[in-house]
């Protein structure tokens, strides 16, 4: 990818609302974006990571490991959502196994080169938790929405029994 091609993910991202463009090549410099081919592993249940990965475009699918090789999937993050952010604040190991659901394009920021950034400018470091915070809360509204959804189904389902 180019630096510039970079900093346009970076800058439609939901992860640099209320960023100066300044700021967003500030954040342009020290990610790396990619695209992730077809079921491709981004993070691995399991494991830590430090990285925060922005979809700039296409879908990942979140899912558990059932054993012997068979997964579900429990949900589906899209263009805009970001992954890894709980193991990228926390340090902790990832609960959930996110793997690509077609060609993907992310972009990645190391916890280690995010947190340079703030001596340089803790604004910019504050506004981008903020909005961590606001996006992952997006995420879990969505993801209620759907558990209540399928809870609604299943009970109706049961009462025909």
């Amino acid at each position: 990818m180019t630096e510039e091609s970079d900093f346009n993910y970076l800058r439609h991202s939901p992860l640099t609302t209320g960023l100066t463009d300044d700021q967003v090549q500030a954040l342009a410099g020290i990610a790396y974006c990619r695209r992730l081919a077809d079921q491709q592993l981004l993070i691995a249940e399991g494991h830590v990571e430090d990285s925060l990965h922005i979809i700039a475009e296409g879908a990942i699918a979140v899912t558990r490991d059932l054993g012997k090789g068979e997964f579900t999937t429990i949900h589906v993050l899209r263009t805009g959502d970001l992954a890894g952010e709980m193991g990228f604040i926390s340090g902790q190991p990832h609960t959930a196994t996110l793997r690509s659901l077609g060609r993907t394009q992310v972009c990645s920021l190391e916890r280690e080169a995010f947190e340079s950034l703030i001596d340089k400018d803790p604004w910019l470091v504050y506004r981008v938790m903020c909005n961590i915070i606001q996006v992952s809360q997006d995420i879990l509204r969505r993801m209620n929405a759907q558990y209540v959804e399928l809870t609604k189904y299943v009970h109706r389902s049961h009462a025909v029994f």
